[in-house]
């Protein structure tokens, strides 16, 4: 079987790349998909799929655009979470389609049925190609729909090809290690919720830890990026994550998704803000209503008048270097005093553990309990080098 990673062939074959899709560099940063160099020789006389998005651009071009224009035979489209034109609320059913542009047939992973593409699907490529951008949060479900795919072309011996991209959120790692028992849809591997690692690294990891089935992997890096890169996102990777600021605030802002309160959603500031409408007025003076928007038909609290914290105008570099934070959650809290009642039965698929609710009803503070995960980290940390693909 090929090697898990054709990584010192792909260093050869940068260069000559270099010059042939500087269109795809973003900050300096040339993603995986740009380096068409480096894969389109492994899809010569191949049948292809993608797993792919709205973010799955080289420049202003998508790829799947790319594909049919250069005469490469794409046989399916293959969407996760949001659908393949990202518009689709978080979790909301998606009915497969055809690509107006290309005929090409788009099968949903979201579709509400399809835990794995059927056989038929399988049977249609021979190697899939996945570009996807990520956020680097364990609760991002991307990933997840990347894992299913590498374990369907495991079991139908067809090859996986990672084009990819840099993590926004790569250069730490933070939060709590998933305990297994709370695994779901929003939570598949034993990893923290802020894991530091891009779709490729995270592949790589999965099945060389055994959390997914051995498959025919290659992975395409990206040239001049490092986990230190600063990398603003050129296209919003869902819905409600449309700036960077908010894709810094989602670890913390998230969990509250696991909460009776509102994170946001159906106002113009996702997951940059949070409240709800017992909060008491004396202390929390911003107000908002949440209502129904593109990408939040029925969000949390609808029509309500909540009062909380607006955090819009918190600066980029702040949010970084607190990392993932109770703070806010332990705020609202402790603001509305609903005890057991604040949180619901998502918390814990969020935050991965059950001790961490335990905490904070038992009045600890968010140093505390991140004192308590700390040696989460540090271990998960030394598991990943070896999968790491950048400095």
């Amino acid at each position: 079987m090929r090697k898990l990673l054709l990584f010192s062939l792909l260093c050869m074959l940068l260069p000559v790349a270099a010059a042939a899709a500087p269109e795809g560099a973003c900050d300096g940063v040339t993603v995986g998909a740009a380096d068409t160099a480096a894969y389109f020789p492994l899809l010569r006389g191949r049948r292809v799929a993608v797993l792919a998005n709205q973010t799955s651009r080289v420049g202003d071009e998508h790829l799947v655009d790319l594909l049919h224009r250069s005469g490469v035979r794409l046989t399916a489209i293959f969407s996760p979470e949001h659908g393949f034109r990202g518009t689709a609320d978080a979790g909301e059913h998606v009915a497969s389609s055809v690509d107006e542009r290309t005929g090409v047939l788009i099968r949903s992973l979201y579709d509400g049925r399809t835990r794995r593409p059927s056989d038929e699907a399988m049977r249609s490529f021979d190697v899939l190609l996945v570009d996807m951008q990520d956020v680097g949060l364990r609760f991002y479900t991307y990933y997840i729909s990347m894992l299913r795919m590498m374990d369907a072309c495991a079991d139908f011996g067809r090859a996986v090809v990672v084009l990819d991209r840099p993590n926004p959120n790569g250069s730490y790692i933070d939060g709590p290690v998933l305990d297994m028992k709370y695994k779901s849809g929003v939570g598949a591997l034993p990893i923290p919720v802020v894991h530091g690692l891009t779709m490729g690294e995270i592949a790589r990891m999965a099945v060389g830890e055994g959390w997914a089935k051995p498959c025919d992997l290659t992975v395409v890096p990206c040239r001049r990026y490092t986990h230190a890169t600063r990398y603003e996102l050129p296209v919003a990777p869902s819905p409600n994550l449309p700036t960077q600021r908010s894709i810094y605030l989602y670890p913390s802002i998230c969990l509250f998704e696991g909460t009776v309160v509102s994170l946001g959603r159906g106002t113009d500031r996702p997951f940059e803000c949070y409240g709800h409408p017992d909060m008491p007025a004396d202390r929390y003076c911003f107000v908002f209503t949440p209502r129904p928007t593109a990408g939040a038909k029925h969000p949390p609290l609808e029509g309500r008048l909540c009062r909380g914290v607006d955090l819009s105008e918190k600066p980029c570099e702040e949010i970084l270097a607190e990392g993932l934070t109770l703070d806010y959650v332990i705020d609202a809290y402790r603001a509305l005093g609903l005890g057991e009642a604040f949180f619901t039965p998502m918390f814990e698929k969020l935050i991965g553990v059950g001790w961490v609710r335990e905490m904070i009803l038992d009045g600890r503070s968010a140093a505390e309990i991140r004192a308590r995960w700390r040696p989460d980290v540090e271990r998960f940390a030394k598991m990943r080098e070896k999968y790491l693909i950048y400095e």
